[in-house]
C-alpha cells in the first residue's frame, strides 16, 4: 500500500480539549499508518506529532514551518521542513496532503479549510466551524466528525475510494 500522508491542521494554540482531541489524531493515523503533516508549530500541530510519536506502533511526523529556522519546530517531529513561507506555508501544506483533517478552527486554518475544498482533498473537521454554501448546506467535500477514530476513518476511507476509482 502507498504512504497516505494526512495533514492535521488547526490553531497553533490549542484548549486542552483540541490538544486531546489532536492527540487522538496523531494516534490513530499512526495506529494506521499514515504519515502525519502539520504546520510544525504547537497547539494542535504539537498534539498531534506527539500523539503519532506515541502511538502504537509509533507514526511518522513531518511539519512544513513558517520561517527559516529548522529549531523552532516541535520536538514531536521525525522531519522539520523549514519554508520561509510563513502564512503562505499553509498552501504548500494542503498541496502536500493526500487527504486534511482540521481539529479545532481559527481564521488561519479555515483557510487550510478553503484550500483543502478548493484542491478536492478528503476533508474532516473535528470540533471546527461548519462551512456552508449559499442554501445552508455543508459545501461539497466537507465533512463534519464527531470523534477523532471517525474524522481519520472517514479521510482514509475517501482515499481509498478515490484509488479504487482510479483503478
Amino acid at each position: 500500500m502507498p504512504d497516505r500522508y494526512v495533514a492535521v491542521i488547526g490553531p497553533g494554540t490549542a484548549s486542552p480539549e483540541l490538544y486531546r482531541l489532536a492527540h487522538e489524531v496523531g494516534a490513530e493515523l499512526a495506529r494506521r499508518q499514515a504519515i502525519l503533516l502539520c504546520g510544525g508549530l504547537g497547539g494542535v500541530m504539537e498534539a498531534a506529532a506527539r500523539g503519532a510519536r506515541e502511538g502504537s506502533p509509533p507514526g511518522r511526523t513531518i511539519g512544513l514551518l513558517p520561517g527559516t529556522d529548522r529549531g523552532e519546530g516541535s520536538p514531536f517531529l521525525d522531519y522539520a521542513l523549514p519554508t520561509g513561507l510563513a502564512e503562505a506555508r499553509d498552501g504548500a501544506l494542503v498541496t502536500s496532503a493526500d487527504a486534511v483533517i482540521a481539529v479545532g478552527c481559527n481564521p488561519g486554518t479555515l483557510i487550510e479549510i478553503g484550500y483543502a475544498l478548493k484542491r478536492q482533498r478528503p476533508l474532516a473537521v473535528l470540533a471546527g466551524w461548519s462551512v456552508l454554501d449559499e442554501s445552508g448546506q455543508p459545501v461539497t467535500g466537507y465533512r463534519a466528525a464527531r470523534t477523532a477514530a471517525e474524522a481519520v476513518a472517514l479521510v482514509l476511507g475517501d482515499l481509498g475510494s478515490a484509488r479504487d476509482r482510479h483503478r
